[in-house]
């Protein structure tokens, strides 16, 4: 055990560092997504005024025609304050505050991940990073190219992807995973705790979690199928990246709750596309030559390296873990 806290601890300062810049990496993106929304020419013709009942989601509906006066500027401010709130609740809690679980990695070399949100966010965040890019490297090994759906307007493609962490997580998690499971493993009902164990499925009895692991990895499928099934959705090769994605977005939701999936979601989509809408607009580029800045490949490196170092700890946790039972 001296042997694995020792070099658990040599790879948990880099870890830690590297953790640490990523959660100030996601913090400064909030005020970056205001400015790049608020204070740019982002959506060229159209600004933050331009009515939501314009948007293609309400066509051929009676909301398009009507004098529904609310534009996509005060959807996305109620989207960013929402998002703002879960990103605190996630920094003070469940049971411990971000700071506190940082130093007790340095310094003890073993950390309880459920104590802190931020702490399974940022880790689970890199892991995921890492996965979606060895997949999509080894698609492109085989001429297997991911294109992303085209956008008419910048704007409304930075509203859309805002959007859809809370709508997809709702869906895909919440109503999908969180249901079922309650369903499966609730010994009691009661609209209290049915709630508790939608926010925290930790709150379930779940000894057999066969069950659980299968509904999580349909429900992963069906997510990666959503983001290629639509005229106007992303390339087949998504659908690999995206399952793999939707697999560890639900098993972060069975063993951190919907706050550690719905901003690991938020920062796959928000995140990004605010620095790289960012660097689009004070540089003057297109968005798709923006994902090729230093700032861009820097971040990217951030993650790959944190999620390697993820992976290693995970994997000497486990083996320690296996080695002490024998």
């Amino acid at each position: 055990m001296q042997n694995q806290n020792k070099i658990i601890q040599l790879l948990g300062i880099p870890f830690t560092a590297l953790l640490s810049i990523i959660f100030g990496l996601l913090l400064i993106s909030f005020p970056i997504g205001i400015y790049v929304i608020f204070e740019t020419d982002i959506g060229d013709d159209i600004n933050y005024d331009y009515p939501i009942t314009h948007l293609d989601i309400f066509h051929n509906t009676d909301f398009y025609q009507s004098s529904f006066d609310v534009s996509i500027g005060d959807v996305f401010i109620i989207l960013w304050v929402f998002y703002l709130g879960i990103f605190i609740i996630s920094i003070l809690g469940p049971k411990q505050n971000f700071l506190k679980s940082i130093s007790s990695l340095i310094s003890m070399g073993h950390y309880n991940v459920k104590l802190n949100y931020m702490f399974a966010i940022t880790k689970w965040l890199s892991i995921l990073i890492l996965i979606s890019a060895l997949i999509n490297f080894i698609q492109e090994s085989f001429g297997i190219i991911t294109v992303p759906p085209l956008g008419d307007n910048n704007l409304i493609q930075f509203f859309y992807v805002s959007l859809a962490p809370l709508l997809e997580e709702f869906v895909f998690r919440i109503l999908l995973i969180g249901i079922p499971l309650f369903v499966l493993y609730s010994g009691r009902a009661s609209i209290r705790y049915f709630l508790k164990c939608l926010w925290t499925p930790t709150s379930l009895n779940i000894l057999d979690s066969k069950k659980a692991i299968f509904i999580i990895i349909f429900v992963g499928v069906a997510f990666g199928f959503a983001h290629i099934a639509f005229s106007d959705s992303w390339s087949d090769g998504k659908f690999v990246q995206a399952t793999a994605g939707g697999v560890i977005l639900g098993w972060v939701y069975l063993r951190y709750g919907i706050v550690a999936s719905l901003l690991i979601h938020w920062a796959t989509n928000y995140f990004i596309f605010a620095y790289a809408h960012f660097i689009s607009q004070i540089n003057s580029v297109p968005l798709e030559a923006a994902f090729f800045n230093p700032l861009m490949s820097t971040l990217e490196l951030l993650f790959l390296s944190s999620g390697i170092l993820a992976v290693c700890i995970l994997i000497l946790n486990k083996f320690y873990l296996k080695k002490s039972l024998i």
